[in-house]
């Protein structure tokens, strides 16, 4: 394999994917990744700081999908509709990355300090969605509670998503994801009314 075969950093996702699912993250080497994608070390942290890294590469362009779409939503739109409508989108970024995203989550369960930068992340992309809907003026708390109730949709119907029984793209199941959360925010509605205080 050619060291200058175009899509580099694509390659080197996927043998450091496939690395890490055979013989765990903490045992893989930038060397050995650089071997198998065909690569140099040199050309590995041209793309990556690090090993950690090559696993949440796209953070960046996620986030710029999602607030792309906050900010063109239409001005009556409700908080918690625009965020919706901003996961419900991404099913584009994400639709030829289920394979490489299933071994991604395998090997992030599998360790205690990936979990921690996954959640790092989650909450780096509550607060940006809560930032680009203050920009519409959305006021607190209205814009966190969106932003942190989209964000835990996300990461259910993603979970949904990557279960090889799931038949739909990822909109469904962010869909769906949503609809649950209608139904269990009913909550309030039904709640018994405090006894008076004696």
């Amino acid at each position: 394999m050619s060291r200058w075969e175009p899509n580099a950093e694509g390659r080197l996702q996927r043998a450091a994917l496939e690395l890490f699912a055979d013989q765990g993250f903490e045992n893989t080497t930038v060397a050995e990744i650089a071997e198998r994608a065909g690569l140099t070390e040199r050309t590995f942290f041209r793309y990556f700081a690090d090993k950690r890294e090559v696993l949440f590469a796209g953070a960046e362009e996620l986030q710029k999908i999602l607030v792309d779409v906050v900010h063109d939503a239409p001005p009556s739109s409700q908080p918690l509709s625009v965020v919706a409508q901003a996961f419900e989108s991404i099913n584009p970024f994400f639709e030829q990355r289920r394979e490489g995203a299933q071994l991604r989550q395998a090997v992030i369960k599998a360790n205690p300090e990936l979990r921690e930068r996954e959640l790092i992340k989650m909450a780096t992309l509550a607060a940006v969605l809560a930032g680009a809907l203050r920009e519409r003026g959305v006021s607190e708390p209205a814009a966190t509670l969106a932003s942190e109730a989209g964000v835990v949709v996300f990461r259910v119907g993603f979970d949904a998503w990557l279960d090889p029984r799931h038949k739909g793209d990822l909109t469904d199941a962010i869909r769906d994801g949503f609809s649950q959360l209608e139904d269990v925010s009913d909550f309030g509605f039904r709640r018994a009314t405090p006894a008076p205080k004696a």
